[in-house]
């Protein structure tokens, strides 16, 4: 690697800071993907960094981004965890960097499911009448 100029290092070390705060376990919201081997080589990568970008894009900073090995559903990779206050967690599956975007506006935002990517969720009479047919 060369030499740095000042603005350089500056632009990194915000970017880097930014990275860490999504790490932050006191976040309200987070994120589990998937990225082990068949995660990976489903295009869990892209998906991470779609959530990544919706999120920044939809201004949702309450959030913790964390990769995990696998989650043993390798037939749904890539499989994304949703873990939020108040909502039992939800496990997505074959979820592109498409599908990620619609998670962050409809689940992390509007607080309901995106039901046609649903592989692990909480039986109905946990969930309730409210969220239950939400997509």
């Amino acid at each position: 690697m060369g030499k740095m100029k000042l603005d350089d290092l500056k632009k990194l070390r915000e970017e880097k800071r930014k990275e860490l705060s999504r790490r932050d376990p006191d976040k309200r919201k987070e994120i589990v993907i998937g990225m082990g081997t068949c995660g990976i080589a489903a295009g869990a990568k892209e998906t991470f960094d779609a959530f990544l970008d919706e999120c920044d894009k939809q201004g949702v900073t309450d959030i913790v981004m964390k990769q995990t090995g696998c989650m043993g559903l390798c037939h749904s990779e890539p499989t994304v965890e949703i873990k939020m206050q108040g909502i039992p967690d939800i496990v997505y599956g074959k979820v592109d960097p498409e599908v990620a975007r619609k998670i962050v506006r409809k689940h992390l935002i509007d607080k309901a499911l995106v039901n046609d990517h649903i592989y692990d969720k909480p039986a109905a009479d946990i969930m309730g009448e409210e969220t239950e047919g939400k997509e």
